[in-house]
């Protein structure tokens, strides 16, 4: 194997996504940098990757030390390296977004003083973000916004049990449009891939709905095609 020239010299980086879905919106998390470049600027959870360390591993500590979460499966979906992404040099950063229940993981905290903070941000309400971070984001969204249209990565952001009201609410949040409810209803159902509990909300001031949950054992024993959620 021909040895690298010296010139070789980038650096690498992942940057991370955390989508949570919480009273209806759609929120993902953010840190604020608490070091140059962008100080002071709210950025997704990222740091550089050490040189001994697999990328996969580093994701998983990189998501640690600035929000404080731990044990999150995380997708790779994409390697961002254009030229000058990075105001310090070459940085290539591989990018992974995951999907969360917020029950009990509202309050982050970073571990790390290259974070100030971590915050949920509704996706509606993301402010410029710091490096190419809003183009990283765009491209996750366009990524799940794509997938939950054919797999039932939906059900990894509601609470266990949940009504056909927020799952169907949960849909027209990520593809920002109205679904007809009836049509949505019926085409949830007939995939048989949920279970209908013999319970109903607890809590509410209006009439309580039933309540459901995602039958994972039945979706991976019946399913090996593409569905269709949404069409």
């Amino acid at each position: 194997m021909e040895n690298l020239p010296a010139h070789f010299d980038s650096l690498f980086t992942v940057d991370c996504i955390i989508f949570g879905f919480d009273e209806g919106e759609l929120k993902i998390l953010l840190i604020e940098r608490n070091e140059d470049p962008f100080r002071g600027w709210f950025a997704l959870p990222g740091y550089f990757v050490e040189k001994t360390e697999a990328i996969e591993s580093a994701a998983q500590r990189i998501l640690y030390e600035s929000t404080g979460l731990k044990g999150i499966y995380m997708e790779q979906f994409y390697t961002f390296g254009a030229l000058g992404r990075h105001p310090q040099g070459r940085v290539i950063t591989v990018a992974y977004y995951a999907m969360i229940r917020l029950t009990g993981q509202k309050d982050v905290k970073p571990v790390s003083d290259f974070a100030r903070q971590a915050v949920w941000v509704n996706v509606k309400d993301i402010p410029e973000l710091a490096f190419d971070h809003s183009r990283i984001f765009r491209k996750g969204f366009e990524k799940i916004r794509n997938k939950i249209s054919y797999q039932p990565i939906a059900f990894e952001l509601l609470p266990e049990k949940f009504t056909l009201t927020q799952l169907q609410n949960l849909y027209e949040v990520i593809l920002n449009k109205k679904l007809d409810k009836r049509n949505f209803r019926k085409k949830m159902l007939s995939y048989d891939i949920l279970k209908e509990l013999d319970e109903k909300q607890k809590g509410v001031s209006y009439r309580a709905a039933k309540l459901y949950k995602f039958d994972k054992r039945k979706f991976a024993k019946n399913f090996h095609k593409e569905l269709s959620f949404t069409k």
